[in-house]
């Protein structure tokens, strides 16, 4: 998350997801990641995951060092041995000199954030400590497709679609290398996939992605 809620996010998390849809969620992260992100990410790379909440993705992706920014207190407890944990917003990335970082990770993190200032002081903040071609990847609930469940979370602030968010990283120097508008269902609480045998076959059938995706995957460069 990116600053200070007025609500606690252990209790809101606690709510949205019981401890069951927990278990499956990272579960199905670990096949995200063995079949799709791993391709981006090599395993001597150090790897920073914004608003990594339980860590599912830096616990199950394959790397040399791993960073997790999240202001909930659960990342701490949810992170493996492995993964170093900073309890701060994820607009914070001070910690990082620049460039000492070859991958950022960002899912569903963006629609958290206030303001598009704080979006393109975020991306800045992330082109200024990844290395000559690093790169950012991008999971987002994309407001072109999910513009009527975009707002069914109490958390939900600023809407981007596949078009605003390349149009920000290109402002601030990124190059998009891939873009996907239409990848995974909305959220892990949408009729598809959901269990990780079906989360593989939708991950293998592209045809799939154009009737059920409504998040966004992008990778950019820098």
């Amino acid at each position: 998350m990116a600053e200070t809620e007025p609500y606690s996010l252990s209790d809101l998390y606690e709510q949205r997801f019981s401890a069951a849809e927990r278990q499956r969620k990272d579960a199905l992260w670990k096949v995200l990641c063995q079949s799709f992100f791993q391709r981006y990410v090599r395993e001597s790379d150090t790897v920073v995951d914004l608003g990594a909440g339980y860590c599912e993705f830096i616990n199950n992706i394959r790397c040399g060092r791993k960073f997790a920014v999240d202001l909930s207190e659960d990342t701490q407890t949810a992170a493996r041995e492995d993964v170093t944990v900073l309890t701060k917003p994820a607009t914070d990335l001070s910690t990082f000199e620049a460039p000492s970082v070859d991958v950022i990770f960002a899912s569903n993190l963006f629609e958290h954030l206030r303001t598009k200032d704080e979006l393109m002081a975020l991306l800045r903040e992330a082109h200024r400590i990844l290395k000559p071609g690093g790169r950012l990847l991008v999971l987002q609930p994309n407001i072109h497709y999910a513009y009527r469940e975009y707002w069914d979370y109490l958390d939900h602030h600023l809407p981007l679609s596949h078009l605003s968010l390349e149009e920000a990283l290109s402002i601030v120097g990124f190059t998009v290398k891939e873009m996907r508008p239409r990848f995974l269902p909305y959220s892990f609480k949408s009729r598809l996939p959901q269990s990780t045998l079906l989360l593989k076959v939708y991950l293998a059938v592209g045809p799939l992605h154009l009737l059920f995706g409504k998040q966004l995957f992008l990778l950019a460069e820098k």
